[in-house]
């Protein structure tokens, strides 16, 4: 196997475990914070408004690590660094 090789199948193999880890801590932050809500606003109905919008804040920023992990694979496969630099040698 020449270098690309190698580069290539490293950069899948990481791209496919950052995106793997990356989504599920969001996804379990997620699910807690939507727990959570649903049981305060259970208990306390007339702040249901502040509660949502609290949540969806929340929500907005938890998603933000899945979509950053994304974008790192997304680098790793198709404007990978290393490519350029094995290439020229």
């Amino acid at each position: 196997m020449d270098n690309s090789t190698i580069i290539a199948i490293v950069s899948i193999i990481t791209a496919g475990v950052t995106t793997c880890l990356g989504v599920i801590a969001p996804g379990l932050g997620q699910g807690k914070s939507i727990t959570t809500a649903l049981n305060s606003i259970a208990q306390q109905p007339d702040a249901s408004q502040t509660i949502t919008r609290t949540l969806f804040v929340g929500l907005a920023m938890l998603e933000s690590l899945a979509i950053y992990c994304f974008v790192i694979s997304m680098i790793l496969i198709f404007a990978n660094p290393f490519w350029n630099y094995f290439i020229t040698k």
